[in-house]
This record gives structure tokens, C-alpha cells and sequence, in this order.
């Protein structure tokens, strides 16, 4: 089972805050009237007592402590960027296995943690945007992919690797080759609205995905990985839960955030393997 890590950040928050404001009300006046019940009662006040009757509740303390760093990382995490780390080669050649990413969480509108719910709208994804977000038939996991089909997009992608945004072929051009886990992977530049970027495919494959197209209802979005041929995306999910219109779209209540930086790359950690940052880079 996967922990929810914003809900425990949430959570430990409000539980540091809790104790910061309870020492605050009621607690921190106590100690006060303790101390100056104690000097009015002596000639001479021992330092050694009025630290006594000063200390605060271990507990307390450390609530205390933790509460502003776990503050700053919530407000951090939840509204302005937070890390992720490629778990696989879905979206080669842009991200590889072990690159430790920035999402901005802003650019697609401001949300509340845990809940998720847009309550100020900044912008809307665009077509070829690098998206993270929450997986459709598994919210608690999440997803790195780019956006190919926006609200209304008809998209078509066909058995020889062609794509299609509203009747249109999306165009891309070979620039070269590498070895690849079916045999010889080609490399093309891929032209999708505004942005250019490259995308990952087998010379050869074992299955090739049947002719297939989608509508994108209003609210959801069309997802693929860079890597054609090895990325499990809008054109192969299948859940009974969902129904066959919403069938593979993301919608908008999933998104975390844009993708726009690799900060560093350590694809086995172990100190045999240290990160590098060969990488490092904005993501096109």
C-alpha cells in the first residue's frame, strides 16, 4: 500500500500546530504565573528552578520545533514545486529512468492539498506539455506523461505509428537510432503544436496497437509517453469502472503540475553509482 505523503504532511502540520497553539493559550501563561508566583516568594530566585518552570512539555517542544520547517515545506510542496523521480523509460528520450524532476504546481492553477480542488485558475495545459498526474483507476499513483489531446481534440493514432490531432498528422523527422530492448529504436523530432521535442520508437515490435481514435470530452485530457512503443498511456488503459467515453482521459481533478526541469539523475542508487547531473536541464 502506498503512502499518502500529503495527507501525512497535512496532518503532521496541523497536529505541530495544534501543540504550538495549545502551549501558546493555555500552557505558556501557566508557566508564566508559575515563575512570577516563585519570584514573588523568594529574596533570591535560583536560575536553576526558573528554567524548571519555564521548560516547555517535551512534546510541545518538539511540536514546536517541526511545526514552521514542516510549514514551509507544505506551502512548498502543495502550491509552488515539488520533486518526483522517473520510476521507468515511458518517456524516453526526454526523461530516463532515475531523473529527479521539478513540477511546477502552479502553472495549471492553484489546488488545495489532499483534496485537489482548483480554488484559483492560473492557466489550462497545453498540447505538448510534460504533465504529472494522478492515474485515472489509481489516484494514490502517479503518472508523467505529454499532453496530446486537449478538451474537444479528435485524436487518431494508427497500427504504423502515426498520430493525428483533428485530422491533422502530427510531423516528425528522423534524426537517428539507438539500440533498444526489441532492437533498433529510431529517434524522431517531433513537431506537436508549438513544441518540438523527441520521441522513441521500435524499428520493430511484437504487437502493434490497432487503428484506434478518441474524442476528448471537456475537462480531460489525452496523454502519451515519449516513448511510443513502451509507455502505458491514454491508448492502452482499460478499467469497467470507467466508462467508455471517459475511457483513457485524464481529467483536469488529477493534475499535479507541469514538468519543467531535471535537477539531477541517479539511476541506481547505491554509493557504487552515485547521481549525476549530466542531465540537468529544462524539459522540452
Amino acid at each position: 500500500m502506498q503512502l499518502n505523503f500529503p495527507l501525512l504532511l497535512v496532518i503532521a502540520v496541523a497536529v505541530c500546530g495544534a501543540l504550538a497553539l495549545f502551549d501558546l493559550v493555555f500552557l505558556a501563561p501557566r508557566r508564566k504565573a508559575a515563575i512570577a508566583n516563585y519570584q514573588g516568594s523568594v529574596s533570591q530566585p535560583e536560575h536553576s528552578v526558573l528554567e524548571q518552570l519555564n521548560k516547555e512539555p517535551l512534546l510541545v517542544e518538539y511540536g514546536k520545533s517541526f511545526f514552521p520547517v514542516l510549514f514551509i515545506v507544505l506551502v512548498l510542496r502543495s502550491f509552488l514545486v515539488e520533486p518526483f523521480q522517473i520510476p521507468s523509460g515511458s518517456m524516453k528520450p526526454t526523461l530516463d529512468v532515475g531523473d529527479f524532476i521539478l513540477v511546477n504546481k502552479f502553472s495549471y492553477g492553484i489546488r488545495l492539498p489532499v483534496v485537489d480542488r482548483k480554488v484559483i485558475d492560473v492557466g489550462d495545459p497545453k498540447r505538448g506539455d510534460v504533465m504529472v498526474f494522478r492515474y485515472p483507476s489509481d489516484p494514490n499513483v502517479n503518472y508523467i506523461k505529454r499532453v496530446i489531446g486537449l478538451p474537444g481534440d479528435k485524436i487518431r493514432y494508427t497500427s504504423d505509428k502515426q498520430l493525428y490531432v483533428n485530422g491533422e498528422l502530427v510531423s516528425k523527422t528522423l534524426v537517428g537510432s539507438e539500440p533498444g530492448a526489441l532492437g533498433t529504436a529510431q529517434l524522431y523530432a517531433e513537431k506537436l503544436g508549438e513544441v518540438e521535442h523527441m520521441i522513441r520508437e521500435q524499428m520493430s515490435r511484437y504487437h502493434a496497437p490497432p487503428d484506434n481514435q478518441w474524442t476528448v470530452p471537456e475537462g480531460h485530457y489525452f496523454m502519451m509517453g515519449d516513448n511510443r512503443d513502451n509507455s502505458n498511456d491514454s491508448r492502452y488503459w482499460d478499467d469497467p469502472a470507467i466508462s467508455k467515453e471517459l475511457l483513457g482521459m485524464v481529467p483536469d481533478r488529477n493534475i499535479v503540475g507541469k514538468a519543467f526541469a531535471v535537477w539531477m539523475s541517479w539511476p541506481e542508487p547505491k554509493l557504487s553509482h552515485l547521481p549525476t547531473f549530466s542531465r540537468v536541464g529544462l524539459i522540452k
